[in-house]
């Protein structure tokens, strides 16, 4: 029995059908990647699932463990054990790591928050995620990948049975990769489903265990990691064969058109340094 079953989902925008049909499922335990060319309907599938498209804006049905589901809220959906991190972050940049992961769900007593509970349940929690991270630093003074981590960390606290990440290493580090990849491999010897969107095949192959393409809001193929490979995956989402992704090209760059020389920038209400000295320049006919 599938632990997520979503069938013949079909979303509609005025003049746009974003998803025409969908179908997708997810056993316990399985690092499920979704993959498909920008607008192919990835972002919209999970925002059916997460409530953010609460049901009657859509057909089709969702069953978990062979119940049929309905979520009118993302509230709905985090309560049924559906957690997902999208690109666009979530976080709190004045409050602490802590009162991030918590928030909505703090500890209290009387009304009142039980500070010190709060912050040993978040040591706790990074600690069983391998996160070198002090619960009371505001995420502001966090770099970005360090912030996608703790949105994570903030996922988990609720317990998910299913995890969906949204291009989760597009701002990461390549050690910061490896501690994602750490989490999902203990997620996953817990029996935690999880739906990996990503542009990165090299992400995809390393981790999947099934891969579902769509293309132009519908599923094209779903089967075992193990039947695809980089060039097959590629013509499911393009739709045609691909012989040469990168061809050669002869370029002589012109002229300098634009400079920039020693910018520097501050996150808003931070000294911490977003940009940090970047000098550069851009010749015609460059890339």
């Amino acid at each position: 029995m599938p632990l997520l079953e979503m069938q013949q989902i079909i979303k509609d925008f005025p003049g746009v059908r974003a998803l025409d049909g969908v179908s997708l499922a997810l056993e316990k335990g399985e690092f499920h990647a979704l993959v498909g060319e920008n607008g192919a309907g990835k972002s919209t599938l999970m925002k059916v699932l997460s409530g953010a498209y609460p049901a009657g804006s859509f057909q089709g049905e969702i069953l978990i463990e062979n119940t049929p589901v309905r979520f009118s809220s993302v509230a709905d959906s985090e309560a049924a054990g559906i957690a997902i991190i999208f690109q666009e972050l979530s976080l709190v940049k004045d409050m602490t790591v802590a009162e991030n992961i918590f928030l909505g769900q703090e500890p209290s007593r009387f009304g009142l928050i039980r500070w010190h509970e709060l912050y040993s349940r978040t040591s706790a929690l990074l600690r069983e995620l391998g996160l070198e991270i002090d619960p009371q630093t505001p995420v502001g003074e966090l770099g970005i990948g360090r912030q996608q981590l703790v949105e994570i960390a903030k996922a988990l606290s609720k317990n998910a049975r299913i995890l969906v990440l949204d291009e989760p290493t597009a701002a990461l580090t390549e050690s910061e990769v490896e501690i994602l990849f750490q989490i999902l491999e203990r997620l996953r010897r817990r029996g935690v489903g999880m739906i990996y969107i990503s542009h990165k095949l090299e992400e995809v192959f390393r981790m999947a265990d099934r891969i579902t393409v769509l293309r132009d809001g519908r599923s094209v193929t779903s089967r075992p990691a193990k039947d695809f490979n980089r060039s097959k995956v590629i013509e499911y989402m393009v739709g045609r064969q691909v012989e040469d992704i990168f061809p050669d090209r002869i370029r002589q760059p012109g002229r300098v058109v634009f400079r920039a020389s020693g910018i520097n920038a501050y996150f808003p209400g931070s000294k911490r340094k977003a940009v940090d000295n970047v000098s550069f320049e851009v010749r015609e006919g460059e890339v």
